[in-house]
Order: C-alpha cells, then sequence, then structure tokens
C-alpha cells in the first residue's frame, strides 16, 4: 500500500524513536521530537509505537492513496480534511483508494504526525527509519514520493485525548555534570525566572528567552567538550539557554545547568514560539518516579482510546446511509 505525496511541507521527515548506542561514534538518537505523539499514533491504529510515522514539522502537505488503508493523526494539531471535508485530529481514518488527505498549518504546537497503518516501510540504516538532516542520513520527504505501509487490516475511526503539551508550562530538570559550576544565586534566579521560547529551533535545539540577564558558570571558557544528549540545557556565550532535542551534537564545551526529563521533552519540543516555560529541579529519586509513572501512562494508551462518533455535517453522503432500520409506528 502507498501514499503518494502530491505536496509537502519543507521540514517533514520520516521518524521512528531514534537510534541508539552510536554517541561514540558521534552520531547522536534523532528520532520523533515528540516520542508521545508516536505512542498515541500507535494506540489509535492498535499497533507497535516503533513504527515510523510522518513527522510535520508547522506544515504538513497532501496525499493520495494508491489503496484503501488506515490512518491516524496525532502531535501538533492542524488542519485536515479528506477529499475536502475535515477530519478530526488525535483520530484514526480510513483513507479510500484514489482519496486525498490534505494537511494545513498547525493550529497550535510545533510537531504533528502522519501514521500509517502497518508504519511507514521505509529504508532501515542503524536499526532505525529515521532521519537524521545533520547527519546526512536520510532526506526530507519531497513532493512525488511514495510513501509505502506493510499489508494492514485493522479498523479505524477511534479517537483519543491527547495529553495537553502544547502551550509550554513546567519542565522538570535534573543537575547535570556542570550544574555545580552555576553558583547558588545563579541557580535559584535560574529556578524563580519566567521564560519563553524563542524564534531559534530545529530538531537540534531550541533558544529559551527571557527579560533579565543571562546566566554564567564559574570558569566557562576552560570547559572540556564532553558528551551531551537530548535535554540538557546549554549556555551560550550570551548565557542564553538552548533546550537540545534529537538531532543534536554528541560532545560540546558550553556549560550545562540542567537536563530536561525525558517525561518532559515532548512538552518541551511543542512549546510554540512565545509559549512561557519554567523550569522546576527535582531529585534523581523523584526523575526515576516520575519516569516510571510516565512509562505507566504509555502503557495505558490503548485502553483510552473511544470510538469515533462522525458529525453528520461533515459527512457529505450522509443521505446515502441507511439510518433506520426496521419498521417504525408512528402511533406506537
Amino acid at each position: 500500500m502507498t501514499l503518494i505525496v502530491r505536496s509537502i511541507g519543507p521540514a517533514c521527515t520520516i521518524q521512528d524513536q531514534g537510534r541508539s548506542g552510536y554517541l561514540d561514534q558521534g552520531l547522536s538518537r534523532s528520532g520523533a521530537a515528540d516520542t508521545l505523539a508516536l505512542h498515541e499514533g500507535a494506540a489509535l491504529l492498535r499497533q507497535s509505537p516503533e513504527l515510523a510515522a510522518l513527522e510535520m514539522a508547522g506544515m504538513g502537505g497532501e496525499f493520495e492513496a494508491t489503496q484503501n488503508m488506515r490512518i491516524a493523526l496525532t502531535g501538533a494539531r492542524m488542519q485536515a480534511s479528506i477529499d475536502g471535508s475535515p477530519v478530526v485530529w488525535n483520530a484514526s481514518h480510513h483513507l479510500d483508494a484514489g482519496q486525498r488527505l490534505a494537511i494545513g498549518a498547525a493550529l497550535q504546537g510545533n510537531y504533528g504526525y502522519l501514521h500509517l497503518g502497518g508504519g511507514i516501510d521505509s529504508e532501515v540504516f542503524l536499526g532505525s527509519r529515521s532521519a537524521h538532516l545533520t547527519a546526512r542520513i536520510g532526506r526530507s520527504v519531497q513532493q512525488g514520493d511514495r510513501l509505502s505501509c506493510s499489508p494492514d487490516a485493522g479498523d479505524a475511526g477511534l479517537k483519543l485525548t491527547p495529553a495537553e503539551r502544547f502551550s509550554g508550562g513546567v519542565l522538570r530538570v535534573v543537575p547535570s555534570f556542570q550544574t555545580p559550576l552555576f553558583d547558588d544565586a545563579t541557580l535559584d534566579r535560574f529556578s524563580h525566572t519566567s521564560f519563553y521560547r524563542g524564534a531559534r529551533a530545529n530538531r537540534m535545539g531550541m533558544h529559551v528567552d527571557s527579560d533579565g540577564d543571562g546566566f554564567a558558570a564559574s570558569g566557562q571558557l576552560n570547559i572540556l567538550s564532553e558528551v551531551i544528549t537530548p535535554g540538557d540545557i546549554q549556555m551560550t556565550g550570551t548565557g542564553d539557554p538552548f533546550i537540545l532535542l534529537p538531532e543534536c551534537q554528541t560532545t560540546g564545551g558550553y556549560p550545562r545547568i540542567a537536563t530536561v526529563l525525558p517525561c518532559d521533552m515532548s512538552r518541551a519540543a511543542q512549546t510554540p514560539a512565545g509559549g512561557a516555560i519554567r523550569f522546576e529541579f527535582v531529585s534523581m529519586d523523584q526523575a526515576n518516579e516520575l519516569h516510571k509513572a510516565f512509562l505507566s501512562d504509555l502503557a495505558r494508551l490503548p485502553a483510552k482510546v473511544e470510538a469515533l462518533v462522525r458529525d453528520p455535517h461533515d459527512i457529505p453522503d450522509l443521505l446515502s446511509y441507511q439510518l433506520i432500520g426496521g419498521v417504525i409506528s408512528a402511533t406506537d
């Protein structure tokens, strides 16, 4: 089964959970910026969250089905329709052969996801289908591409209420290796500062700005370059924080004041430009408990899906359906 790309936004890539185990070779994980969206799509299609989906940064595209298939839409809500009729986001739908799916601009958040029943069947490299553009692994999806998927015969017509993460909020963090280089007054100010997401952002990292002074570490010009991972918060020479995202570099010499917990990385990635952010330090014991709770929530997602009831106004061929069955009486 194939979905033909008739038009596409400028920053759409195939992503899964990413590839791990290659930091020592200079290759970061990549993978979906919002991994929670992968799990939500898997729950809506009753399939594995390890399967690949199309990640759409800010803008989607138009796609044509060559055969009957299932799709699901998760992550940042975008305008979407099938053959001109609006369809519900955070839901799964049937797409018949010849039908066209149109996905417009993001209405809230940054990264939307298009899932195919059976998953996108693209080339596997080092155990993952994820594109990693900064490492020149894969490429952006282009007009005329064909997104193939494995055979699939499941049901659609399910919806899910997503976890709220599209307007900013509190990001829980733990100390990093270089947190002790920041004095107590600086750390206290960092914890009590109201930040907002800046305009500079991509899959490598996102700028976090504030109206106050920057944050400097002691002896930061003499810090040796060492391993870094997604979630690390680096301070530039001007003291501006950057939260590193899936395609971040693997080593760096900027001081890191803290590291965002994995369970809050989807919220970080989906915070829109100008969205308010606060950082809250937690202990390692608290972080472990929060991570366990997050994994439990992921495991319970399939049990939270519900049947999608379509609005009659969105069914163009409503009169072709038999809406009443059997015999009725006007007097009984």
